[in-house]
């Protein structure tokens, strides 16, 4: 590669080998289920029929990939930032193409683990686990009365209107057709987000707040991420999602839904329920009581075979084992919010920004730090408005810092607020 040092180009080649290797590996792809599945299930279980879903995957071979991928990281200079990506990056897509080779077995739950953690691990700062904060989030919307919800917000959007108003919303950021959102009737999430292309589920319902969280979730952090990763020289690979950046993606993701006003908590009781869900599932639970679990929580039978297919994406109905990617969600949203504030209280709000540069995870973007200054890795084209203001960032980042500080034990007496 002309114009940049050796060590540059060297793992600039190792990275162009890596998205070869990696292009097979489509990991949600290949452990979602076969189209057929819901319709089957829900009219047997309409008249009284339960019976746990059969699912045949694919039999697979990743071994060329895998030896590629260890070949990559062995190249790699483990001193240098590149190579320290590079390393982390090609053993993580080992594993997944693993998982993929043991599709329909419980090996794909190990190998899951690794990738994506469990939910009894703690979040960042050594705080709750992940199951007791999806605990407390389920709680707290289990007691607040639908009531107080403005009408508006019972309003139900179909996927086609829902389409056309995103659609519309993105060609306006763009000026131009750069995402197009488009209908899938097999899509196991109610969306999805490529590049270039927002899937949503066909036959969906959707209320104000999806919409809202669907545009600054999937269109302005994981579409504009991998937009913005295509354009890097020297890490084409920032535009894949790779299983290690998951948690960084999703806490990104849903962090952006937070500081934007668009997330709401029944929102947040569906992300808790679905870490419920693998937990119960990691301690013997079947589909089926899954299933039934998000019956009981107020999902449509739809949403819940939805739900519960997630849950046991890749891996035997039978209950003891899950595809645990779900919980990356709220320690993904702890992580990013946490770094947020230090890169605040630390006057690096820079790299908030260059985080969007490609999909990475938060130890990437920090040792890239010299690599951006260098002009070696490119600064995001695209931005968030939130993130592209920073003034307005750091002065939500500033309150967030100070409330912390404060306890609301001392100020809460017997249920009263505090006096001002």
């Amino acid at each position: 590669m002309t114009g940049f040092a050796p060590e540059i180009a060297h793992h600039a080649a190792l990275d162009a080998r890596m998205v070869a290797a990696a292009k097979d590996v489509r990991l949600l792809a290949l452990v979602s289920w076969p189209a057929g599945q819901e319709a089957a299930f829900l009219a047997d279980y309409a008249r009284g029929v339960v019976k746990l879903p059969q699912i045949e995957y694919p039999s697979l071979d990743f071994s060329q990939t895998r030896a590629e991928m260890e070949a990559i990281a062995t190249q790699a200079d483990p001193h240098h930032p590149l190579g320290q990506y590079l390393i982390d990056s090609a053993r993580s897509w080992s594993q997944a193409a693993a998982l993929c080779e043991s599709l329909g077995t419980p090996a794909v739950c190990e190998h899951s683990i690794k990738l994506f953690g469990r939910p009894d691990e703690a979040l960042p700062g050594d705080g709750p686990t992940t199951r007791e904060a999806a605990q407390h989030f389920i709680s707290i919307a289990d007691e607040l009365d639908r009531e107080l919800m403005s009408p508006a917000e019972h309003v139900t959007i179909s996927a086609t209107a829902l389409q056309l108003q995103l659609q519309r919303e993105l060609d306006t950021y763009f000026d131009g057709r750069v995402i197009s959102v488009e209908l899938d009737p097999d899509l196991i999430a109610k969306a999805a987000a490529g590049a270039t292309r927002i899937r949503l589920r066909h036959g969906a319902a959707f209320s104000d707040y999806d919409r809202h969280q669907l545009l600054q979730h999937e269109a302005f952090v994981h579409s504009l991420t991998a937009l913005n990763g295509r354009e890097q020289p020297v890490l084409p690979s920032l535009a894949l999602s790779s299983p290690r950046i998951t948690a960084t993606q999703e806490g990104l993701a849903t962090f952006a839904e937070q500081i934007t006003g668009s997330i709401d908590i029944g929102r947040m009781k569906r992300i808790s329920l679905r870490i419920e869900a693998v937990a119960m599932a990691l301690a013997g639970a079947d589909f089926i009581e899954v299933f039934r679990y998000f019956l009981d929580s107020g999902q449509t039978p739809e949403d819940s075979f939805a739900s519960a297919q997630r849950v046991f994406r890749g891996v035997p109905t039978t209950g003891g084992h899950a595809f645990t990617k779900d919980t990356v969600y709220l320690r993904g949203l702890v992580g990013v919010h946490t770094f947020f504030r230090w890169a605040l209280r630390d006057g690096k709000l820079q790299l908030c920004r260059w985080l969007f540069a490609g999909k990475m995870t938060l130890t990437d973007v920090q040792r890239f730090e010299p690599l951006f200054a260098d002009g070696v890795i490119k600064p995001a084209r695209w931005l968030p408005q939130w993130v592209a203001r920073a003034n307005g960032l750091a002065g939500m980042l500033a309150f967030s810092l100070f409330a912390n500080r404060i306890r609301l034990d001392k100020i809460v007496v017997d249920g009263k607020a505090p006096e001002l």
